[in-house]
């Protein structure tokens, strides 16, 4: 038996997943948040420039889901050169102070992680569904959460320690690295079944769209605080050790609630659970917007920080229980539409006359949003999709 055929145990596939995860998105797409203060610090990043370096790591985003809903690449293969491109692009950020670099670097860096995002969930749940093991999947998505936590510590070291962010870049690039490296082979087992269960795509329907259209207005939603969190700490107290815990506990909110509403509401409807999280998610955005303060900010990065990977595990189950076979190619129209959403949020920030003006606009919009896709999730009543019956088998199992 080769290495791709025999199969992982439910715990190492969790934790690849989880490692994987944590390495593309934690640092792929949000290393940048918790390190544009220090950016700002040394070489005199204004807000705008800031929005647009952000805006490039979501335009990158968007161009590597259209591409995986466009070409449906092997989820293990897409995965693996996901993370390898994702180390690259990282190391080098520390390596170069140009402007024009690092925007082709962030643009890099986030094709790359919507490739290991769509990969990496879909080879998780064939890997622990198979198993009966899907409630394992709260584990695997923590894995963002444990990366943004890990990526704001290193930067919070590095700011207390009077190290730069180059610094910080390498170190996080070097961890990228080697996530990429333990997780080479693991990735590459089981892909035979994957790509069976890929030959069967049936088109997106109705119930299909009004989950893009909702996660895309997540992805708008939640972008501003995302980004924005540390700089905005950054304004009210001009001290590291004070604005950057902001983002370790946006993360350690992250990880904390895909794993604790995994077990607590395992039986809950995805959709619901998608809802609700959309409605704390809006009171998050809203409360600095009311009341600017270091224990608003705190707020926000929970309600937020504890909701968006809550939303991103409920959607792509979602997906799996609307799809009629692999749910590949709807997370991929998911992830696309998120991706617009995000790339909007920096563009609106940017075109502010002043930090203060720059988020009040684009977070109301944003509030308004997320309240009405929730009611849409929560209000309106889901057709019965052929794999409903499996959804439900597998979070019974994994219970047992």
């Amino acid at each position: 038996m080769s290495d791709s055929q025999r199969p992982l145990s439910a715990a190492i596939a969790a934790s690849v997943g989880l490692a994987a995860l944590a390495a593309a998105m934690g640092i792929g797409r949000f290393a940048f948040t918790p390190l544009f203060p220090l950016m700002q610090e040394q070489f005199g990043i204004s807000l705008a420039q800031g929005a647009w370096l952000a805006t490039a790591n979501y335009l990158g985003y968007l161009v590597g889901s259209v591409a995986s809903f466009v070409l449906t690449p092997n989820a293990g293969r897409s995965a693996r050169w996901g993370l390898l491109v994702v180390a690259c692009s990282t190391l080098a950020m520390g390596s170069t102070e140009s402007l024009s670099w690092w925007f082709a670097l962030r643009l890099l860096a986030g094709i790359a992680s919507a490739f290991v995002l769509v990969g990496v969930s879909a080879w998780a749940l064939v890997q622990l569904t198979s198993q009966q093991r899907a409630g394992l999947t709260g584990f695997v998505f923590s894995g963002v959460g444990l990366g943004i936590c890990f990526a704001g510590l290193v930067t919070l070291v590095a700011a207390s320690h009077g190290l730069g962010p180059a610094d910080a870049w390498f170190s996080l690039g070097v961890v990228a690295a080697g996530v990429a490296v333990i997780a080479w082979r693991p990735l590459a087992i089981g892909t035979q079944v994957e790509s069976a269960r890929e030959s069967f795509r049936p088109p997106l329907d109705r119930s299909a769209w009004i989950l893009v259209g909702c996660y895309g207005a997540f992805g708008f939603g939640y972008i501003i605080p995302a980004t924005f969190i540390p700089a905005v700490a950054r304004s009210l107290v001009n001290d590291p050790r004070v604005f950057g815990w902001s983002w370790p506990l946006f993360g350690l909110a992250a990880a904390i609630s895909t794993i604790a509403v995994a077990a607590i509401f395992r039986l809950a409807a995805p959709r619901k659970v998608a809802g609700w999280s959309l409605v704390v998610m809006a009171v998050g955005v809203l409360v600095p917007i009311v009341h600017l303060s270091l224990a608003a900010l705190a707020i926000s990065a929970v309600c937020v920080g504890g909701t968006f990977m809550v939303m991103t595990m409920a959607g792509v189950q979602e997906a799996r229980r609307i799809a009629q076979g692999s749910a590949t190619k709807l997370v991929s129209a998911m992830t696309g539409a998120f991706a617009v959403g995000q790339f909007a949020g920096p563009i609106l920030v940017s075109a502010g006359k002043s930090p203060a003006q720059a988020l009040i606009v684009p977070s109301l919009l944003a509030v308004a949003l997320l309240l009405i896709s929730a009611c849409v999730l929560l209000l309106r009543r889901a057709g019965p999709p052929a794999s409903d019956s499996a959804w439900k088998k597998d979070l019974t199992s994994s219970s047992q």
